[in-house]
């Protein structure tokens, strides 16, 4: 009788390397939420305004962007808290209420504004009533965000990320003069003018902002909750190698995208609008409708159809960071994982902060008011958010033996002299 065959055990075989789109997950969709429409606004009027002398900014903000996201998202893997729950664990109270409370309102006006302009697209495509897509917009997110299984649901987050190459090829089937734009992209034309300044501020305060940090740390804590094994780093040190180089390709790879993206509505902006006289675009609806007559059908309907794909995108992202905060503050039950009747008051918080941005749109508010009043907001709230988490990211009381590496701290303080450059900025050039 033939001996039976051994079977192998599960700890010999070696792990396969994991997939790109498997390794992609957290940063991915917060660098992809960047490109809201409010986003889309602000690089479409800077296009707009200064043809392709602003290209630099998106090429200069990416590494800053790389370190401040991949250190909120080592702050989540290594505590298993998010921002919030480490600055209320760590840090006087009311400092954590002040800095919660700001960020929330921010995302609340960013829910309103990205709404409205979701709403205007659909009404550009098809007609009709914008302010009844608003309201269903909010409620298939909310809907969404309440009642699908995690897994799934980012997994249509990480679908939804394809919707940025909208503009990608609106960019492409323009005249766009290269060289020029290379000239821009590696060498810095710095003018001393207020609008100028002003710009290189609006798209600081776009790229890099709060709910952002908060978001990425906390869909960290998700993913241990998620996984099998996964635990917080500070509790499970053998996987730290594998997380930070997963965490560190997410990031990259989620930003880099973001900012090609943003580049390219740049671009798109200066190659039609610009270039024929068209200076002044305030919202993306706009800046779809004006691209109609100069660049075609086409690529006005690829444009607009891009705002309502980025849109589905950002908006549980904006609502979903402000009930982690509250959450964490609070001490509530969070994550999108838990069912609707085990995070009653999460999930509320989700439901009231979109329906608050849909308020925004039936109000007689000024949608432009209101959105420059959030990046006010955010660019304000940016630089002590960004000093905390420094401190905390260094701080062996929070992250044990984990603390910065001495590049990404270094790069980490850069991001944060930048931002808090970018803030005094705006209050030297608000006119």
């Amino acid at each position: 009788m033939e001996p039976a065959a051994p079977i192998p055990h599960e700890d010999v075989k070696q792990p396969e390397r994991p997939k790109l789109l498997q390794v992609l997950g957290p940063g991915l969709i917060t660098g992809a939420s960047d490109d809201d429409p409010s986003g889309i606004a602000t690089y479409s009027q800077v296009g707009a305004q200064f043809g392709y002398r602003l290209s630099w900014v998106m090429l200069f903000s990416w590494p800053l962007m790389c370190a401040i996201q991949e250190i909120s998202a080592r702050i989540g893997r290594v505590t298993g808290r998010g921002i919030a729950g480490n600055l209320k664990h760590h840090y006087p109270r009311g400092l954590g209420y002040a800095i919660v409370l700001l960020v929330v309102v921010a995302n609340i006006i960013n829910l309103g504004a990205d709404l409205g302009a979701m709403g205007a697209g659909l009404k550009l495509l098809i007609g009709g009533p914008a302010l009844l897509y608003v309201a269903g917009f909010a409620v298939v997110t909310v809907l969404l965000e309440v009642f699908s299984r995690y897994s799934r649901y980012v997994s249509v987050l990480k679908w939804l990320t394809v919707s940025l190459f909208a503009y990608v090829a609106v960019a492409l089937i323009v005249d766009i003069p290269w060289e020029t734009v290379a000239a821009n992209l590696f060498v810095p034309h710095i003018t001393r003018s207020g609008a100028y300044l002003t710009a290189v501020v609006a798209i600081l305060g776009t790229t890099i902002s709060p709910y952002l940090f908060f978001w990425q740390a906390e869909e960290e804590v998700e993913e241990i909750r998620e996984r099998p094994r996964a635990k917080p780093l500070s509790r499970a040190p053998d996987q730290a190698a594998a997380e930070f180089g997963r965490i560190r390709v997410d990031t990259y790879v989620g930003m880099g995208l973001s900012n090609l993206v943003a580049l390219f509505i740049i671009l798109t902006a200066a190659a039609t609008l610009h270039a024929n006289g068209v200076t002044d675009i305030q919202t993306s609806a706009q800046a779809a409708e004006a691209l109609r007559p100069i660049a075609g059908r086409f690529a006005f309907f690829v444009f607009a159809l891009g705002i309502i794909g980025t849109g589905m995108l950002a908006l549980p992202v904006l609502a979903g960071s402000s009930a982690y905060a509250l959450g964490e503050t609070f001490g509530w039950h969070v994550g999108l994982a838990r069912k609707p009747n085990r995070a009653k008051a999460f999930y509320g918080c989700i439901a009231v902060a979109t329906l608050l941005g849909v308020l925004l749109n039936f109000s007689p508010i000024d949608p432009i008011k209101a959105l420059f009043w959030s990046a006010v907001i955010n660019g304000v709230v940016a630089a002590p958010v960004m000093v905390l988490m420094m401190l905390m990211s260094t701080n062996r009381a929070v992250m044990g033996d984990f603390r910065l590496p001495p590049i990404l701290r270094a790069i980490g303080w850069l991001a944060t002299a930048v931002m808090a450059a970018a803030a005094v900025g705006l209050f030297v050039t608000w006119q």
